[in-house]
């Protein structure tokens, strides 16, 4: 058998419908299933607090169980067709006839069962009312982007955020990351919901991503490219020392093993492929223009061949 709605949300029955709503939260947030998993009898509290705020959190349902015409589940009281005030349409005091009351219900109460229609209360759809079927609060996901930085993506981090009610949360960021991709922390948004974080990642313009694999392009001078030499490459986890071996065109490529999106427990890392691009002086020097026209007219080839 239900229990009285009002001993269940601890209410008087004169409580206003801002009293009834913020009882409901309150005992809600503290009862919520996520916060005592696989416990019954939280389980039954949070379905009592239910049902209690169906019938209260209407207007239309706790007027007719102030009036007695609808128990605690909500279920219709049978009532006595053939006691004072009790009779149907054709019965005296029955219907809408007999004067100022029919069958016990004054006119006057027409405001109590329309009132949270008028007053915007705490029916469903009204300000400050819950969006559940019948007046009941569903646990509401809390939804919100995050902004990190390309090689935080690809190595993990952990970052700080502000929730929409002030409270802070420290969100770990997984290695290798998706661009749009949303992270769940559960039971962290409004009323025992969870919290949904999209991540998005700004553009980075040196690294590009393929699957676990990292992509770099890297300028090297005419005289790296011929003579070889050691250069920096930047990656996600740092710069590292590399060979550039002698000849080396544009679109040579080298490969940094492991130096891409960093392991997790399911995953090995990626690599890093840089691709080496010959680049000249951005202004003209005669003496090199001098050498290379000697040098082509005694060796001439053809690349496109």
């Amino acid at each position: 058998m239900a229990k009285d709605p009002y001993s269940v949300l601890g209410v008087q029955r004169d409580a206003s419908d801002s009293e009834i709503q913020k009882a409901f939260r309150r005992l809600a947030k503290k009862s919520h299933p996520d916060l005592f998993p696989g416990d019954k009898k939280a389980e039954d509290r949070f379905k009592e607090l239910n049902a209690a705020n169906d019938i209260l959190g209407d207007a239309a349902k706790r007027a007719r169980f102030d009036r007695g015409e609808i128990d605690a589940s909500g279920a219709e009281v049978r009532q006595n067709p053939f006691a004072r005030g009790g009779g149907g349409r054709g019965h005296p005091g029955g219907g809408f006839g007999g004067g100022g009351q029919a069958g016990g219900f004054q006119f006057e109460d027409l405001s109590d069962l329309f009132g949270g229609m008028f007053r915007g209360g705490a029916g469903p759809g009204g300000p400050g009312g819950f969006a559940g079927r019948g007046g009941q609060a569903a646990p509401e996901d809390t939804r919100f982007k995050l902004e990190v930085d390309f090689a935080d993506a690809a190595t993990g981090a952990k970052r700080r955020v502000t929730m929409p009610d002030g409270k802070s949360l420290d969100v770990a960021i997984p290695a290798g990351i998706s661009d749009g991709q949303t992270i769940r922390l559960k039971g962290q948004g409004t009323i025992g919901g969870d919290a949904m974080v999209e991540i998005r990642i700004k553009p980075d313009p040196v690294f590009k991503r393929e699957g676990r694999d990292i992509h770099v392009e890297l300028p090297i001078s005419l005289g790296e490219a011929i003579m070889g030499g050691k250069v920096d490459v930047p990656t996600v986890h740092g710069p590292v020392n590399v060979s550039v071996p002698k000849g080396a065109n544009s679109g040579t490529r080298l490969r940094l093993k492991g130096k891409g999106v960093a392991a997790t427990k399911r995953e090995p890392a990626g690599d890093q492929y840089v691709t080496l691009k010959v680049a000249l002086p951005k202004t003209p020097d005669p003496e090199l223009e001098e050498f290379v026209k000697a040098w082509s007219a005694k060796k001439p080839y053809n690349p496109r061949m």
